[in-house]
């Protein structure tokens, strides 16, 4: 419960509804949280603060090479170096060795910094030796990537390690494999060069932008946490959505927006909110399973909203070498959509079931609370502003942690006083260690792609599979992409799928960043597919649901995730939706394109919840699915009708927006009791 805002008593909550979260279902969606950031250890008294200490002395260090220069092999050396040490320190071999630090805990990460160190003392006679590495380097290399990749099984599982390993045996057994996968091969010599010794391995791409931009963001986040933002951006919600019958979802929808924003995880998000808003949804009226489904829809758009949207958009701008700001202009249309659609389906619900009113008494009044905390507003759109006034990505998000820092002062209750500064310090490096240590490792997954050519291979083969049809070669990626997602971490999957994917829709005209921006919608939803549907999961945990049914009730508020993505890969404007002036149009076409692509999702939204004015006939709930395609996606109905009719299909947008408001005008003027309402 908030302290800004209390829930009084109103509508009796339906039969077993809790009044409030209980700690058993706290913990056990906190255990979810864990199998996404690892489950850490919990250290006290001189090892706590010993790891306390290297994780803010690790913070300081980004911080100060966001705004001095460090070069760029020592960087990303440096950062590695952090994070296998902390991943050792807080990450426990197994359960059973949970919260305490043991010998074979410190070896190995002493082990790792060590081997760091005599790559850093080698300078550029360590890399340029990389082709024809010596015995120490190679005996070295292989240590580390075997500690590297035991690292990143403590942090995030056996799955990643596997999919490395997998990887490196293609490179060596090249010769040996079926065409058209066979290549000349390479000995472990000449790979341990190429992924230890170079920056196109271990340390490439992805390293670089988990040591210059995740990890600052990380920071950025906790600060915003540790001092008050996410407590103020629930209560904001909660008072400014009490009182209506409708005021549970919306709650959810906006606080889920507010907060995901800044933390960029999904469980988080879902855990955080659900804590809050799962009594309320109950009282409401949600069943249980409908209450964790828009919980988990609702933690899903942390991953898809601006400023942070999950690691993986930082790698996006550093693969396709464009501005940080342009992937969240790119991003701005998909998420408002995205919270559009799950706001229709929230407004629907409402009145399918007669959602109950849900009043709070609050403790300050919302003009109040907003001249009081209000400040927190401008820390979140700090890092934003200034990317807007021309600095690079690095230092608006220090600047923007420093503007956080100094209005936290503002007020007595949250300001950053060093023990806060300690804490937020600390947690910005450790948040980082999950999204850092797969960084990593996926640089093996990118440098044996790059080494073996495996990239346009993968690509030939998928194109050759659709036979040259996009349409086809599109499914066929998100198949693969949703694939890779359920086994591995987001930024893993979109990592492994733009190096080995993407080529495949850039081969046949899709532009490269609608093709990336593709397959990071994709690699994000496995945040709501089993097995590893670990939102759902969590906030089913926390309302008593049923976990798969929580799921499939995921699945319909974020159906906009699964087909907008094909709107910018299929449709000839469909890049508008990116805010990218399509090559024959211009301005008015994004306009033109955003607003058809919502009138669809509106239709899909209400045939999905089988409601629009009033509940709808199973001939209307088809043709609102018909309507909501034809607006959504022609450019998949139009070739299925033509290969059924034998007939030049046109003008899909135009019948898919009359088969609509047909469809509406019915049910607005249909005589009342000729269709069947909510309780019939």
């Amino acid at each position: 419960m908030t302290e800004a805002t209390r829930r009084e008593s109103g509508p009796a909550p339906a039969a077993g509804a809790p009044e409030e979260v209980s700690t058993e279902a706290l913990r056990e969606a906190e255990a979810y949280i864990e199998a996404e950031e690892g489950a850490t250890n919990r250290l006290g008294g001189m090892a706590g603060s010993i790891v306390t200490a290297i994780a803010v002395a690790m913070s300081l260090f980004h911080l100060y090479a966001a705004y001095s220069i460090v070069p760029t092999q020592e960087l990303r050396y440096i950062h590695v170096a952090f994070v296998l040490l902390l991943c050792f320190l807080l990450f426990p071999a197994a359960a059973r060795f949970r919260d305490r630090i043991r010998l074979w805990d410190i070896v190995p990460g002493l082990l790792a910094v060590g081997i760091i160190g005599y790559a850093l003392w080698g300078g550029e006679d360590f890399t340029d030796r990389a082709t024809v590495p010596e015995r120490m380097d190679v005996v070295l290399g292989l240590v580390f990537i075997v500690i590297l990749l035991e690292a990143t099984r403590r942090a995030t599982g056996a799955i990643m390690p596997v999919v490395a390993l997998l990887f490196i045996a293609y490179a060596m057994l090249g010769p040996h494999l079926p065409a058209p996968w066979t290549h000349r091969g390479y000995d472990v010599s000449r790979l341990v060069g190429h992924l230890f010794m170079t920056l196109e391995g271990i340390f490439g791409v992805a390293v670089d932008v988990s040591a210059t931009l995740i990890i600052l963001f990380t920071i950025y986040g906790a600060f915003l946490q540790q001092s008050g933002a996410g407590k103020f951006f629930i209560d904001f919600s909660l008072a400014l959505m009490g009182g209506r019958p409708n005021s549970a979802g919306r709650t959810v929808v906006l606080s889920s927006f507010l907060l995901g924003g800044p933390s960029g995880s999904g469980v988080a998000t879902t855990v955080m909110i659900g804590s809050v808003a799962s009594p309320m949804l109950a009282k409401a009226g949600f069943t249980r399973d409908a209450a964790g489904g828009l919980l988990a829809a609702g933690g899903l758009g942390a991953i898809l909203s601006p400023p942070v949207l999950g690691a993986a958009a930082f790698l996006i701008a550093e693969f396709l070498k464009i501005s940080y700001l342009d992937v969240l202009r790119m991003a701005t249309i998909p998420t408002c959509l995205y919270y559009l659609s799950l706001l229709i389906m929230v407004e629907l619900d409402a009145r399918r079931f007669g959602a109950h009113d849900v009043r709070f008494e609050q403790e300050m009044p919302l003009g109040r609370m907003v001249r009081r905390y209000g400040f927190h507003f401008v820390s979140l759109a700090a890092v934003v502003g200034f990317m807007l006034i021309g600095f690079s990505p690095m230092l608006s998000v220090f600047y923007a942690t420093a503007v956080t820092f100094a209005l936290s002062f503002l007020r007595a209750e949250t300001a950053l006083w060093p023990r806060k500064l300690v804490r937020a310090l600390a947690d910005g490096s450790i948040g980082s260690l999950n999204a850092a240590v797969t960084c990593a490792s996926a640089g093996i997954v990118v440098g044996v792609v790059t080494l073996t050519g495996l990239g346009l291979k993968f690509s030939s083969i998928v194109i050759t599979y659709a036979g040259g049809s996009l349409i086809l070669t599109a499914l066929y990626t998100a198949l693969i992409v949703w694939i890779i997602g359920l086994a591995v971490p987001v930024t893993a999957s979109y990592i492994i799928c733009a190096v080995i994917a993407a080529p495949a829709l850039t081969k046949l005209g899709v532009p490269d960043y609608a093709a990336h921006m593709f397959i990071f919608y994709y690699a994000v939803l496995s945040e709501v597919s089993p097995p590893t549907a670990l939102s759902p999961f969590a906030a089913a945990a926390i309302t008593g649901g049923n976990p798969y049914l929580t799921t499939l009730q995921s699945w319909k508020y974020t159906l906009p995730a699964f087909i907008v993505p094909f709107v910018f890969v299929l449709a000839p404007d469909g890049v508008g939706l990116l805010m990218q002036v399509p090559s024959d149009g211009s301005i008015l076409s994004i306009v033109w394109i955003t607003l058809q692509t919502a009138l669809g999702l509106t239709a899909l939204a209400a045939a999905a919840q089988n409601w629009a004015l009033r509940r709808t006939t199973p001939v209307e709930r088809g043709l609102l699915l018909l309507s909501g395609l034809l607006l959504v996606v022609p450019s998949i109905i139009e070739p299925l009708l033509e290969a059924v009719t034998g007939r030049n299909i046109q003008y899909l947008v135009a019948i898919g927006l009359v088969i609509g408001v047909v469809v509406m005008v019915k049910q607005a003027y249909a005589p009342a009791g000729s269709v069947p309402t909510a309780r019939s």
